[in-house]
């Protein structure tokens, strides 16, 4: 049986000016859904996060257009990550002459999207045969317990 080759497509934004950690929790909602689905997801999403990862959707599905004539609502977030960017190390002035360090994180997003697989229907099942009705089981004997209360009451 040959594999139909599925078409990936990715959008990558890097040195994005956020907590690797903070985009994480936002990443996580949208990985396996399908575009439409991850869009509404991040539209109802607070955090600032969403607006970045809303971006870099938006760009995947951009590129699925433009480059390999697909349609964006048919797509699916196959894969998406957030890696470490550089770190940018600032210094904070502090008592008695010292200094404090201010560390700002950068992050790089990257959303892969994949065409949905056709859903194999199964086949039509064969209706099954008639068969003869089968003899009805014979009646349950009772248990001597039983027997003793319906002869009391007799």
């Amino acid at each position: 049986m040959a594999t139909a080759e599925r078409q990936e497509v990715k959008a990558v934004a890097r040195w994005v000016r956020m907590s690797p950690r903070k985009a994480r929790l936002v990443i996580d909602h949208i990985r396996g859904r399908s575009v439409p689905e991850a869009r509404t997801v991040l539209a109802f999403t607070p955090r600032a996060a969403a607006r970045e990862i809303e971006k870099v959707l938006s760009s995947a599905v951009a590129n699925a257009e433009a480059n390999h004539d697909l349609d964006g609502d048919e797509l699916v977030v196959s894969a998406a990550y957030v890696d470490e960017g550089p770190v940018m190390k600032r210094w904070r002035p502090r008592a008695r002459g010292r200094a404090a360090r201010i560390r700002k994180p950068t992050c790089h997003i990257t959303v892969k999207l994949t065409t949905v697989e056709p859903a194999h229907e199964p086949a039509p099942k064969a209706e099954p045969k008639a068969e003869e009705p089968k003899e009805k089981p014979a009646p349950r004997k009772q248990a001597p317990a039983e027997k003793k209360t319906e002869e009391a009451e007799a």
